[in-house]
């Protein structure tokens, strides 16, 4: 005769059960396509309902150094974007653009701002993603001291952007503004550098991917914080910087494997690397920038992307080989911090560099992208 289990027992089989229950009906939610989209690109936590955008001011910014525009996209999106004048060309015509009306602005191709990117023979451009004015402090690094002017956009779905987030939304989006920016404002490609932080390194391997294989160079591409694909960055990722989120899973391959099944925007940037640099024909600038206390995208993510893009002109290391091949090209700067930098011929240059501080975000605003963006202009910042 079975001998009935004590109550206390069962209260603590049950509590014992429910994480795992909640855990599995978790999982089981983020392998539905509309849920997961929500969970990762998560556009509608926005700072809106404290922060107007269409006051750059806010945030330190000279009065009407940053102009507020939108881009229709083919597809019928229309995309909120941002325009920073760099600080010493603002000042040089002051006078006149503090009349400029401020906010939005209903035709940016009317405005002082515009005529000022269009008519400089000299103007640098680099590309990002406003992420609702959570960059402002890298803006800020960019065009302060410098005669760089800065485009970024809200993607769709985030912000004043219309639509809902995709993989091929996001790319679209990125591509339309470096469509403005060479037929409208009339900057080249070898004037422009592709900056992506975070997610955004995914999109601009995308677009990137894109232009290449139209034949298409751009000045440089920055990669901050980046991943070499969703389902591997997930499997190490930590919500808040200290909770697996996929727990023990996390450390099985075939698992990793399968989850890329279930994901439907799948972010194969260390793969798109790959093919930007087999299809590079005249010139190639590729930065890889990572704080080593990064809690949310581990640093090691950029080992992968380095390898992705190296190792296709490094002749198909393995990993063992690949790795000794590596360290014989890497400086070390400190327990934290290195370099590495690869140089298949004078104008194909990948770098990968690890930094100790600037977490995740902050690391936007600290030199060692500023400097990623410098020597994309200038190649005598190799020589070193």
């Amino acid at each position: 005769m079975a001998v009935p289990l004590h109550p206390l027992l069962w209260t603590g089989v049950a509590l014992a059960a429910a994480p795992v229950a909640f855990y599995a009906v978790f999982l089981a939610l983020l392998v539905t396509p509309f849920i997961q989209r929500h969970a990762l690109y998560a556009h509608k936590i926005n700072t809106l309902l404290w922060s107007d955008v269409n006051r750059p001011e806010g945030w330190g910014f000279a009065t009407n150094q940053v102009t507020p525009f939108t881009l229709d996209t083919p597809d019928g999106e229309s995309v909120y974007a941002w325009h920073v004048l760099p600080l010493p060309l603002y000042l040089k015509h002051e006078s006149s653009l503090v009349n400029q009306q401020p906010g939005l602005s209903p035709n940016f191709a009317e405005t002082g701002s515009f005529r000022l990117l269009k008519e400089d023979p000299e103007a640098r451009l680099n590309t990002g993603h406003i992420a609702q004015a959570l960059r402002p402090d890298s803006y800020h690094a960019l065009t302060d001291t410098s005669s760089y002017h800065v485009v970024a956009i809200d993607y769709r779905g985030f912000g004043h952007s219309t639509g809902v987030p995709s993989e091929k939304g996001l790319i679209l989006d990125a591509s339309t503004l470096v469509e403005w920016a060479v037929n409208v404002a009339g900057v080249p490609p070898s004037r422009i550098v592709l900056l992506g932080h975070s997610l955004g390194t995914a999109v601009v391997s995308g677009v990137a991917e894109r232009y290449a294989l139209k034949g298409v160079e751009f000045a440089g591409i920055v990669l901050v914080a980046g991943f070499g694909d969703l389902a591997s960055m997930l499997s190490g990722y930590r919500i808040g910087g200290f909770v697996p989120l996929l727990g023990p899973f996390a450390a099985w391959p075939s698992f990793v494997r399968l989850l890329d099944r279930f994901i439907v925007d799948k972010w194969h940037s260390a793969s798109r690397l790959t093919n930007i640099v087999r299809h590079t024909k005249m010139r190639l600038r590729l930065f890889m920038v990572h704080a080593k206390n990064d809690r949310d995208i581990p640093w090691t993510e950029d080992n992968k992307l380095f390898r992705a893009a190296a190792n296709e002109t490094a002749g198909g290391l393995d990993d063992g080989e690949f790795e000794a091949w590596k360290e014989q090209r890497t400086v070390h700067r400190g327990k934290d911090a290195f370099v590495a930098t690869w140089r298949s011929d004078p104008d194909i240059m990948i770098q990968q560099e690890l930094f100790p501080y600037g977490g995740h975000d902050p690391i936007m605003g600290y030199a060692p992208v500023a400097l990623a963006i410098m020597r994309s202009f200038d190649h005598r910042g190799w020589n070193r």
